[in-house]
């Protein structure tokens, strides 16, 4: 074999999944097996969510229009930013239980319980609108398995969802509902 042979890459390899998803590795948690896997299964549940929430603040970001247009661009964009912060930690704390995360939008098309957009722009307050019901979606599965993860012992699970995922939640409702108050816009005279 030529040494230039040896620098060539090797991708025609035959594809090996080393473990199917749905089941675990065993780890010394000191956590049973049922409760990592009640846990991991919750926890790919809110990443679904999670990233479908992500991405809808990137598509308004990119769609947004109007008075406001300037504050929600930088507001969804720094939305953004974090949701994909949890993102991460939901995925490494799957993992971090032995656990197999989900990865893809095929993944996400097929679990999230969040309603999908139409592909077309729509006008600021659907786009608020969609962004507060995606959250609610989120923090009721964040509450509900926050419960789950104390009631079997996994005080990791239970304060991820509560620390990091309702504690970011409710102040970005707050943040996105603001712009939905029935206020008008000031003029000068």
């Amino acid at each position: 074999m030529a040494d230039t042979d040896q620098a060539q890459p090797q991708y025609k390899i035959e594809y090996r999944e080393i473990q199917p998803f749905g089941t675990l590795k065993h780890l010394p948690l000191g956590l049973s097996d049922n409760a990592r896997k009640q846990s991991v299964s919750i926890l790919n549940q809110v990443l679904a969510d999670t990233m479908m929430l992500r991405d809808l603040y990137k598509k308004h970001h990119w769609q947004m229009s109007g008075a406001t247009f300037y504050q929600l661009h930088l507001l969804l964009d720094t939305h953004y930013e974090k949701q994909a912060e949890l993102v991460d930690m939901l995925a490494e704390r799957i993992q971090a239980l032995g656990g197999i995360s989900i990865a893809t939008p095929h993944d996400v098309a097929e679990m999230t319980k969040i309603p999908r957009p139409p592909r077309g722009r729509e006008d600021v307050p659907t786009m608020l609108a969609r962004l507060l019901e995606a959250h609610r979606i989120v923090l009721e599965e964040a509450h509900e398995g926050a419960k789950t993860a104390d009631e079997s012992g996994d005080d990791g699970t239970n304060d991820l969802l509560v620390s990091d995922i309702i504690r970011s939640g409710e102040p970005q409702v707050w943040f996105i509902g603001e712009h939905l108050a029935a206020t008008e816009l000031q003029r000068a005279d």
